[in-house]
């Protein structure tokens, strides 16, 4: 191989076999005490050199720090009349003959140099561990084996789960860093819990939900991003805070479960049943901490239980959920003397717009038998014969954009067909018949009417050319029309009611919700 034509030129890296077919000699692994081993009969003769290739940017004639960064070499005969002789290549018994790369040396000293460090990972202590997986694995096991079914249907779905759990118990034992494994087990367990006997107490209930949680924090812990065991976990921790009542301790574990709900919704937040959960247990949570606190958990919740509805528009369990907290935040407003400013809302309408939630879930699922009894209590807080009436600001009918001045603030109402403004001086009787509110709006020609059946996409927006404050966007097939509701808050509530009435008509239960507000 020619010289380079200066000593500030890069080497070029050695080629994997050289031209007399030798190959890169393997770095030798160090032993405590080599024994030396007689050289090999045949000898390489002429003294083999050794290529250091630099790293980009590094100097000529580097220090012994700068030595760290230099890649492996490779070995090379310089003599060329012995390039038709084989060549014995250097094995871990040449050493007694071979040179030694400077990294070689380099790393030799520095093993000289560190004190010898205790092996974490040595036999005794692999068998530590294994040992204390397999006693957890066995108290584990014993829970399972003890719980006994209630009844037939019971009994023989809890062999199908002792069996799984014996399964699992023997994958942690191969491998205790499976997670899939512990995961699983932890579902086994909790499982389990239900089918033990509520006066059970040995097995108890707690008892069984309590390992479930351990083998859930031991999967999240080696896969962090394990979203549907924080989802679980945070299951098993509710059903553990129900049992203990309104206590410090159970407001312990409702923390601890909306912690989990958080962490399941940040790794997968197109989960609505993960959102209403998390709703729950806020709801749950806000009963037991001080007053102090209360309304703030309550917002909260509300705005859970709205995200989840936002994700899927029929989910009805949210849907009823969020008209059971409006119901209590109205109670608790109206224990207190009402709102505080006018900015809040008032103890009446949190009782309309729980109505309105919860005529929603009716509409959808109509033989709820819980559904229908809540209804029977909140249907006559309802703005009859219409599901929502309120304010919204709008411009002159007929026109998409228009002067801010030109906006007036109107009253409109919404039912399982349109969505209408009042004309102008007309005043609202809650009395009068759906029939006859409908031939008078039709009748005039000056009103913004929106059919459900036209709508495309309802959405928040706000432009320039609104006035000032929080944009309706009402996308049809005739064309966008454009409100602005009194606040943010008020808002919502118009999001919501005119997206549950699309969605009910959607799914063809419109001649129900009908039935609601006008029977």
């Amino acid at each position: 191989m020619s010289e380079p034509e200066s000593p500030n030129k890069l080497l070029p890296s050695p080629e994997p076999q050289s031209q007399n077919g030798l190959q890169p000699a393997p770095e030798p692994e160090p032993e405590p005490n080599p024994q030396p081993e007689p050289v090999a009969s045949q000898q390489v003769e002429s003294q083999v050199p050794t290529q250091l290739e630099l790293e980009s940017g590094s100097r000529p004639d580097p220090e012994v720090n700068d030595v760290v960064d230099l890649k492996e070499t490779a070995i090379h005969s310089n003599d060329a009349g012995n390039s038709s002789s084989p060549q014995p290549q250097l094995k871990k018994k040449d050493e007694g003959s071979r040179t030694f790369t400077m990294r070689e040396l380099l790393h030799g000293l520095k093993n000289d140099s560190e004190p010898e460090r205790e092996d974490v990972s040595s036999p005794y202590s692999q068998d530590s561990q294994q040992q204390q997986h397999i006693e957890q694995n066995n108290a584990a096991m014993d829970l399972i084996n003890s719980v006994v079914g209630v009844d037939e249907e019971g009994r023989s779905r809890q062999r199908i789960l002792t069996f799984a759990a014996r399964r699992y118990a023997a994958s942690i034992e191969r491998n205790p860093e499976d997670y899939d494994a512990l995961y699983n087990w932890a579902l086994v367990l909790q499982e389990s819990a239900d089918n033990v006997s509520p006066d059970s107490t040995s097995p108890s209930k707690d008892a069984l939900l309590e390992e479930a949680c351990k083998k859930y924090d031991e999967a999240t812990r080696l896969c962090p991003t394990l979203h549907d065991a924080y989802y679980n976990w945070a299951i098993a921790i509710s059903d553990r805070a129900k049992m203990r009542g309104r206590t410090k301790e159970a407001e312990e574990l409702w923390k601890q479960a909306t912690g989990n709900y958080v962490k399941a919704v940040q790794l997968n937040w197109n989960s609505p049943q993960a959102l209403n959960n998390w709703g729950l247990a806020l709801q749950e949570l806000s009963a037991i901490v001080p007053a102090r606190e209360k309304q703030r958990i309550v917002r909260t919740a509300i705005s859970k239980f709205r995200a989840a509805i936002q994700l899927q528009f029929d989910f009805h369990r949210a849907i009823y959920n969020l008209g059971t907290v409006l119901y209590g935040l109205a109670e608790d407003t109206l224990r207190t003397g009402g709102s505080v400013n006018a900015q809040e809302v008032s103890p009446n309408e949190l009782y309309s717009q729980s109505a309105i939630y919860i005529a929603a879930a009716h509409a959808l699922k109509p033989n709820y038998s819980v559904y229908s009894s809540a209804l029977r209590l909140v249907r006559s807080m309802l703005p009859l014969p219409h599901l929502k009436v309120g304010y919204l600001t709008a411009p002159p009918a007929g026109a998409l954009v228009a002067p801010h001045n030109d906006w007036k603030r109107s009253e409109f109402f919404l039912d399982h067909e349109k969505l209408q403004q009042v004309p102008k001086g007309e005043q609202r009787q809650a009395s009068q018949s759906l029939s006859t509110r409908s031939d008078t709006m039709n009748g005039d020609k000056k009103t913004i009417k929106v059919e459900i059946a036209d709508i495309v996409s309802v959405s928040a927006c706000a432009d320039l050319t609104l006035p000032p404050g929080a944009g309706l966007c009402i996308d049809t097939v005739h064309g966008s029309v454009y409100l602005v509701a009194d606040s943010w808050e008020s808002l919502d509530g118009w999001l919501d009611a005119i997206r549950l009435v699309y969605t009910i008509y959607v799914r063809g239960k419109s001649d129900v919700l009908a039935g609601i507000i006008t029977g």
